[in-house]
């Protein structure tokens, strides 16, 4: 099973096959604590340093970094497909397509560092998000985590990385993730509606529920980006959220 398997090319090449069985609602899928890798991952806390994107290794280590990012929210979308099959058809339709989205950039940023003269595992990685989602997490909760937390937080990390990359020759790194953070404002604009959807469907107070989650995230999976504002409204966010967002992060 592609949650399970450790070899990132194999994952690819069993992701649509893996989509397609979730999306029929197939049982008997187990879970595991973490998913399968053939790199070294640690906590967040002690990885190696940034190296500066000015410099070709930079570049490669930006893009080793995002692949593990986008690696993570690839199977965290499958995930949710297998845990939650009772989920409306046009979520869970929806959300394929997410997926098979960030299978393609995880498969751009592969290609992308090797372009460089680099190659995946050259540096140790985290499981930062796939630890911030677990089995009891109920619909509401994944979507939030996942789409409107830790992606809307990509946004904000992507819209800083395309700045610093504005002053360099980086013509390779600079596509790869503007196509990456084009497509992820789509990401969270699912997670936005859907935590509407959804907050309407079970009667929950959308602006508590939004402060409940921010604040009990945040101490746990801290975001100090620049919050994106104009690519936060394009993806659903409102005026309100975002100073919610703001105020967590200068306490």
């Amino acid at each position: 099973m592609v949650l399970t398997v450790r070899d990132v090319w194999l994952k690819l090449e069993q992701v649509d096959l893996a989509l397609e069985q979730a999306l029929v609602g197939s049982q008997n899928i187990e879970i595991p604590e973490l998913p399968g890798r053939d790199i070294c991952f640690l906590p967040i806390n002690k990885l190696p340093k940034k190296i500066k994107i000015s410099t070709q290794e930079g570049q490669q280590k930006l893009l080793h970094d995002l692949a593990n990012i986008e690696l993570q929210a690839m199977e965290l979308g499958l995930r949710t497909l297998i845990e939650f099959p009772w989920a409306p058809l046009d979520f869970r339709e929806q959300l394929v397509k997410i997926v098979k989205e960030e299978a393609k950039h995880l498969k751009m940023c592969l290609q992308g560092i090797e372009s460089l003269g680099g190659y995946g595992g050259k540096w140790p990685i985290h499981m930062g998000l796939w630890a911030a989602t677990h089995k009891k997490d109920s619909l509401l909760e994944r979507i939030f985590i996942v789409h409107r937390y830790l992606e809307g937080s990509g946004l904000d990390a992507g819209d800083t990385i395309l700045r610093k990359l504005s002053g360099f020759e980086s013509p390779v790194v600079k596509e790869i993730v503007k196509i990456i953070v084009d497509e992820e404002v789509g990401h969270v604009d699912f997670g936005s509606h859907w935590y509407k959807q959804v907050c309407a469907k079970f009667k929950v107070n959308e602006d508590l529920f939004f402060n409940q989650m921010v604040k009990k995230l945040m101490a746990k999976h801290p975001r100090r980006d620049k919050l994106s504002e104009e690519l936060r409204l394009d993806a659903g966010f409102t005026k309100s959220e975002l100073k919610v967002l703001q105020e967590y992060r200068t306490k």
